[in-house]
């Protein structure tokens, strides 16, 4: 009993007096765990029809892959507030607990891929496939290949100017500069620690509005990896950590309506359907009609998603690399390059899952601290 009441009152402390806006977290809610694994299913799929002779209008279904990445910020917004919670809102455990995370599964991605850039070029022997797959899949090394590999060390290219280091955001590891952007919104949140949920969603909203409203010289201007850029998704995701314990429908619908507006300023129309799927995923997760969501093959899938959202590229790169001399024509490289490519992705995810990132998350969950836990519904 002697050991039980200092973690009481430091519970109390921390929810009631230094994190009023934490004293309720959302206990886990396993539907997120199943859309992760669908957006990584479909992020996978989108880099890999563009290789094949699939009709254009089914590829075309899966060409939306910064709209799912878009998703996956709205997911980390709102998961955010309890990890900071956790940690009593200190920067260096909840920052070492998020490279923990992140940093070992990453660089066994990264390394992989760049062994493989310097294996050679496949796609121009894949005729038949669509120019999209060039934005995909890099040609070889980039010049000044030093730099580029110095900043995805630690993971700052998405924060170079494309005036300094053109494309250094995707010129490795392309489906790493979400992970940079990730980077940049833990190190923000974990340096500022904000008490209230609501004005952190509020400021996030407000950064992107106004990146997007200036005009930046050719020089300075930023990739799509830059935090500012999809701050408003980020913000959107902490609104709805508050929305689901109850107290923040102004902060949600003023979030939204935000992310709408930035989606216009912008110029960018197409984005406006996030904040709506968004709000359709919610409703989801407290309706009978997201149940879908639990099935256990989707959970698995959302377990091994951030493993198989990095290796999925590499898989395919390296299986065309093999394949694409000895197919004939692409009907053969389509029936075996895409299944092959889809198998082995999942299976080099799980072990990545299983073999690195659960051991190295083991490692980072130490110095937290329980919190109150709550369902959506109270």
């Amino acid at each position: 009993m002697a050991q039980v009441a200092p973690r009481r009152i430091r519970r109390v402390i921390l929810t009631r007096w230094i994190f009023p806006d934490y004293v309720v977290i959302m206990k886990r809610q396993s539907r997120l765990d199943g859309l992760r694994g669908v957006l990584a299913v479909y992020v996978m799929l989108g880099h890999a029809l563009p290789f094949t002779d699939i009709p254009g209008w089914v590829s075309g279904l899966f060409s939306h892959g910064e709209a799912a990445v878009d998703l996956f910020f709205c997911l980390s917004g709102m998961v955010i507030s309890a990890s900071v919670a956790r940690f009593q809102g200190r920067f260096a455990p909840f920052i070492v607990a998020r490279a923990s995370r992140l940093l070992p599964t990453y660089f066994v991605a990264l390394c992989l891929a760049m062994l493989l850039l310097m294996c050679g070029d496949p796609l121009p022997t894949l005729r038949w496939a669509s120019p999209t797959a060039r934005y995909i899949m890099e040609s070889g090394l980039p010049q000044a290949v030093f730099w580029h590999i110095c900043a995805h060390l630690v993971l700052a290219q998405g924060i170079i100017p494309q005036g300094a280091l053109p494309f250094a955001y995707v010129t490795l590891l392309g489906p790493a500069w979400s992970l940079s952007t990730e980077w940049q919104f833990y190190v923000l949140i974990g340096l500022v620690a904000p008490r209230r949920l609501g004005v952190a969603a509020l400021g996030l909203t407000a950064l992107a509005l106004a990146y997007h409203a200036i005009t930046l010289p050719p020089w300075w201007q930023f990739s799509r990896a830059f935090l500012p850029d999809a701050a408003a998704d980020f913000g959107l995701g902490m609104a709805s950590a508050a929305l689901f314990r109850g107290h923040g429908r102004v902060i949600f619908a003023t979030c939204l309506l935000g992310g709408l507006l930035d989606a216009m300023v912008s110029a960018n129309p197409d984005k406006m359907l996030i904040p709506l799927i968004w709000c359709a995923i919610l409703f989801a997760q407290m309706h009978k009609s997201g149940a879908l969501l639990d099935h256990k093959v989707l959970q698995y899938l959302g377990a091994i998603s951030y493993p198989l959202y990095l290796i999925n590229e590499p898989v395919q790169r390296g299986l065309a690399l093999l394949i694409a001399p000895l197919s004939r024509g692409a009907t053969g490289f389509t029936l075996f390059w895409l299944p092959a490519s889809v198998g082995l992705s999942l299976i080099a995810a799980a072990a990545l899952h299983h073999g690195v990132e659960r051991r190295f998350m083991k490692k980072g969950q130490k110095n937290t601290v329980p919190v109150i836990a709550a369902t959506a519904s109270q």
